[in-house]
């Protein structure tokens, strides 16, 4: 073959090498908008089938203060679906949590996301269940209960007004009865933390909770010491593991060991739970690489848009793209104080609080004051120690952060709980 003859056979290779890598890049450039466009498809008709509510726009009167978001989470202990009827009772085994005839509507997990619109980091506020508070949102009285108390109490209200009005008893009625069950938590909550602006909320049933769990199972937890407990089910070794749907359910709900008498637990040990399931569950949904992932995606997104109750101008797409940004450990958990345990006048058992104290702890959390800027002039001389760094709690981490490949511990419910991995609790 002449030289003509091998650079113009050379040239046809190249050509063809170039050919078949642009049909190449171009196949997987149809593919992955295929993906991208499958996985806003899914998104959309969650956000398209999830139940919506009216309820915030009965907190009149609340002024938003910032361009922050603030998303209230309540998980209520319900046994019942969103129609108040009974659930399956393969779904009450999986519970272990006693059918229909157990429970109310306490919303039983109180929890304030606020995301700076400037991205600086998420803070999560734990808000103790049996705090004893002022009831707000009911027209026409007032009274203290326990805060998770309002949603059942304004329910009850409305249903039993809207029956007497001569309305019909059914599922408008009990629904409009839910509506206001709903803006009576959210009006207690909000003024509760000092007439706190609540941007959207989310509520979730224990079925809820247990079925967006099956979606994602395993999930990995850490406790610092083995434990039982008989009436949440809970039987757990020490040390990381990994749990089902049904563990989970028990993981979150334990709030005492049956089997040894000296480990303490209490309902604020529990509320430690709930954020390090939350920590751990969003560690593990980024390691997983869960929103590339998308049949389990689906899997997640069909449970949510079945299973939770949402304000109506939530949109399920931009609270996705701002779970994101936190996923990579950007967010602290912290449980609001209480002064002590009680009792209320009517012989229940509930956390006293100092109302001031409370509005001031979240006044810090929603807006902390920025970090001074050191100077050199203000540099400590050399062999001078720097002085610790103030803490309105001090967490139980050991002072010298723990290796990125070992969980942080956690002793108790007091202090900030870190993002970014699996955290071990009580």
């Amino acid at each position: 073959m002449s030289l003509y003859e091998q650079l113009v056979s050379r040239d046809i290779a190249r050509k063809r090498r170039r050919r078949i890598t642009l049909s190449v890049l171009a196949a997987l450039a149809a593919i992955a908008l295929a993906v991208t466009g499958y996985v806003v498809f899914v998104a959309v008709q969650a956000n398209n089938n999830v139940k919506r509510s009216n309820a915030l726009s009965g907190l009149a009167g609340v002024p938003k203060l910032s361009k922050d978001t603030n998303i209230l989470v309540m998980g209520l202990d319900s046994r019942v679906d969103e129609q108040g009827k009974p659930l399956s009772a393969s779904l009450y085994d999986a519970l272990d949590a006693g059918d229909q005839s157990i429970g109310g509507y306490n919303a039983n997990v109180l929890m304030l996301i606020h995301i700076p619109a400037n991205g600086q980091k998420a803070t999560a506020i734990s808000i103790p269940r049996d705090d004893y508070v002022q009831i707000e949102g009911i027209p026409g009285q007032s009274f203290a209960a326990k805060i998770k108390e309002a949603y059942g109490y304004g329910l009850a209200a409305e249903q039993t007004a809207l029956i007497a009005a001569g309305k019909p008893d059914n599922d408008a009625t009990y629904q409009q009865a839910r509506d206001a069950g709903r803006k009576a938590e959210l009006a207690t909550v909000s003024a509760f933390l000092g007439s706190v602006y609540i941007d959207h909320f989310v509520e979730v049933t224990m079925a809820g909770f247990y079925e967006v769990a099956q979606a994602v199972a395993p999930i990995t937890v850490c406790v610092n010491k083995a434990t039982q407990d008989t009436y949440s089910g809970a039987d757990f070794k020490q040390g990381l593991q990994q749990i089902d749907a049904k563990q989970a359910m028990a993981f979150v709900r334990q709030r005492r060991d049956t089997t040894d008498p000296s480990y303490e637990f209490s309902d604020l040990d529990r509320e430690r739970r709930q954020q390090a399931f939350i920590a751990s569950l969003l560690h593990q949904l980024k390691q997983a690489g869960t929103f590339t992932d998308i049949p389990k995606m689906e899997s997640v997104l069909n449970a949510v848009s079945k299973n939770i109750v949402v304000d109506s101008g939530l949109n399920l797409i931009e609270l996705i793209q701002q779970a994101g940004s936190i996923t990579g450990g950007n967010i602290s958990f912290t449980t609001l104080p209480i002064t002590g345990f009680g009792t209320s006048p009517s012989g229940e058992s509930i956390n006293t609080v100092d109302v001031a104290d409370v509005q001031a702890t979240v006044q810090e959390l929603l807006s902390p004051a920025p970090s001074p800027t050191p100077t050199p002039d203000a540099s400590p001389a050399a062999g001078t120690p720097a002085p610790a760094s103030p803490q309105t709690s001090a967490p139980d981490t050991a002072a010298t952060p723990a290796p990125s490949t070992a969980p942080s511990t956690y002793s108790d419910w007091t202090g900030a709980l870190q993002g970014g991995s699996i955290p071990c609790v009580k």
